[in-house]
């Protein structure tokens, strides 16, 4: 198996202000953009290459990873005029894919972090003769995602999507995003319009009683669709809880690039990142928490599972926790802004502006 398909095409709308000047998969977790982790996983499961199917600021890939051989890969990149969805993204760059109908191809999203032995995958797919081969984890909590009940031998019965009540709740199990197709299935897709592989790929499948084989694997699996997920995500690989050979420098603490600057007295833990050209000042406390390239921390501020955009400042003493401050934002001194908080790109906000707790 040495071929895969990235989906990287989506907005990412639920992570704005992070993707307004940048795509998701771009946007850095633990120092490098989250698509290198994505493509040094892949590498290291044996597959060469990639086909990127991209549309949102779709020229923004290329520039930065090239033809992929700096990462051992082969990189190609096509980009959708109109937005085609999952599978109508699968279909749209098939042609470029060098692998015979009855090889496997592996298809997976550029915003899900995930522990998974694509190679188990890939072997569940073969031994099982499956046309389609999906991996499945378990969730606490499976509203948010669709379901996907199998038999005893892990033979997929149904695709349930987003169930609403206890009674619709038949398993733990979920789609996580992450599949082997048959190539001539990815070649019988409906070509030029919108496709849903979850809503109609998949049961279509099903119906005509193709062989759809689920993988349940339970490590490490984030979808970094939230701000709060990917602050998260980007903490874990630094701590090493998710696994990722693309991170630079050892799993710890803490992740300083080697152009920051962070003074002698600050405090960084929980796997913070502090990014190429940002200044941590004297005094800050910050926790689980992302400083991207060029921002700035002022003396004692204190910053707990946050991401604070490039060039971002943020002011002496202010106080954010769960708080997105987007590129080139300015927060001002003495500011205490809590959960779920989101500054617009190049915002400005004066000092004392914005408080939660009494001045006391």
């Amino acid at each position: 198996m040495t071929e895969a398909i990235l989906l990287v095409g989506g907005k990412g709308t639920r992570l704005r202000p992070l993707t307004v000047h940048t795509p998701k998969p771009m946007v850095p977790a633990a120092g490098v953009p989250f698509l290198t982790h994505q493509l040094a996983r892949a590498r290291a499961a044996g597959v060469e290459h990639i086909v990127l199917a991209t549309s949102y600021l779709a020229e923004v890939f290329e520039p930065y990873f090239g033809d992929g051989s700096a990462l051992g890969l082969h990189l190609e990149y096509v980009t959708e005029e109109e937005p085609l969805g999952t599978g109508g993204a699968i279909r749209n760059v098939a042609s470029r894919l060098h692998s015979g109908p009855d090889d496997p191809v592996l298809i997976f999203n550029g915003d899900i972090l995930t522990g998974l032995d694509i190679r188990a995958l890939v072997d569940t797919h073969e031994t099982t003769g499956a046309d389609v081969s999906l991996h499945l984890t378990k969730v606490t909590d499976p509203r948010a995602y669709g379901l996907v009940p199998t038999d005893d031998t892990g033979r997929v019965q149904a695709f349930l999507e987003k169930p609403q009540t206890p009674e619709e709740i038949v398993t733990d199990q979920i789609n996580a995003g992450a599949y082997v197709f048959r190539r001539s299935v990815i070649d019988s897709i409906p070509l030029g319009r919108p496709v849903s592989v979850e809503r109609e790929t998949f049961p279509g499948l099903l119906s005509a009683g193709a062989h759809l084989q689920g993988m349940v694997d339970s490590t490490y699996w984030l979808d970094l669709g939230t701000p709060a997920a990917f602050v998260r995500g980007s903490a874990d690989l630094v701590l090493g809880r998710a696994p990722s050979p693309a991170v630079p420098g050892r799993c710890g603490d803490r992740l300083v690039l080697p152009t920051a600057r962070v003074a002698s007295d600050a405090k960084l833990a929980g796997g913070t990142v502090v990014g190429e050209g940002a200044f941590v000042a004297e005094g800050a406390r910050i926790f689980g928490s992302t400083i991207l390239p060029g921002a700035v921390i002022e003396p004692g501020a204190v910053i707990t599972d946050s991401l604070i955009g490039t060039r971002a400042r943020v002011g002496q003493r202010s106080v954010l926790t769960g708080t997105v401050i987007g590129d080139g934002a300015v927060i001002g001194p003495d500011n205490e802004l809590l959960e779920g908080a989101r500054i617009w790109c190049d915002a400005r906000i004066p000092a004392g502006a914005v408080r939660f707790s009494s001045d006391q």
